[in-house]
């Protein structure tokens, strides 16, 4: 096991905290639906954590929130001790598919977000950063091909750079990589791992995969059918860095085990 020294140390409680969610309900009227109940969530600063639950249970919801795309019904949402109330430089977003604009090449795509805000020359005094990234993910040489040229997880790692360019300071991951082939997605797991831990970055996946949250997580939340609550906190102390050979290992077999159990009984509750 690692010690507190080593950066593959799994995240001490006394980190900062940097998302701090408290009594978050989220309600739509129209529809007559209640998405998400109380939810209470703290994410340390370098944390990797994952919530898992069926479908329709409000997980994307409850991220759509603390991005500041959608707002609570009830309760508060702090990052870096400021109120989050819509979209902020600090918070990075990656989705299931990485929407690459085909007619602009990767490093392009990678510069989009710095030249929407702050304009081309901003987004051009950026390009050795988003240079660094490539190389960082395993793209370098890639940086004037068009997304028609790369392959689906060579996309996602370009989506990736582009989530990091504005050096956020948490990362919101809504399946990012489900629809990937299996050997893909494996491989893309532990490139994001190793990104985090260089990064320090703070971080929350959305998933359905058991075996993907606890392969990847420091904590795993059990999320309830809606009304969306946690029912769970699962801590995974499995050592840093993981490796796929975890996965056979009674201790990640136990892990998965106790989550999905904890999903059957949550239908009830």
């Amino acid at each position: 096991m690692a010690n507190d020294a080593s950066p593959y140390a799994p995240v001490a409680q006394s980190a900062r905290p940097v998302y701090v969610l408290n009594g978050v309900s989220k309600s739509f009227p129209l529809r007559g639906v209640q998405a998400l109940d109380t939810v209470d969530l703290t994410l340390h600063k370098g944390q990797f954590s994952s919530v898992i639950g069926s479908s329709g249970c409000g997980k994307s919801t409850l991220l759509k929130i603390m991005a500041g795309l959608i707002p609570p019904s009830e309760g508060s949402v702090l990052l870096m001790g400021q109120h989050v109330t819509g979209p902020r430089r600090d918070i990075g977003m990656m989705f299931q598919q990485a929407t690459l604009f085909p007619w602009r090449t990767t490093l392009e795509n990678i510069v989009l977000p710095i030249e929407i805000r702050d304009g081309k020359g901003a987004a051009k005094a950026k390009h050795e950063a988003a240079l660094e990234l490539l190389d960082l993910v395993g793209l370098k040489g890639f940086e004037d091909v068009y997304p028609s040229e790369l392959s689906g997880g060579m996309a996602q790692r370009a989506a990736i750079c582009r989530m990091l360019i504005s050096e956020p300071e948490v990362l919101l991951l809504d399946e990012p990589f489900s629809a990937l082939d299996e050997l893909t997605r494996d491989f893309m797991n532990m490139e994001l791992q190793r990104i985090c831990i260089e990064r320090n970055a703070t971080a929350f996946l959305v998933t359905h995969s058991i075996p993907e949250a606890v392969i990847l997580s420091d904590v795993v939340y059990v999320m309830s059918p809606r009304p969306g609550r946690f029912v769970d906190e699962v801590t995974i102390d499995l050592p840093r860095p993981r490796t796929l050979d975890m996965i056979t290992t009674p201790q990640f077999g136990a892990l998965v085990d106790r989550i999905r159990s904890r999903l059957d009984k949550g239908a009830f509750l």
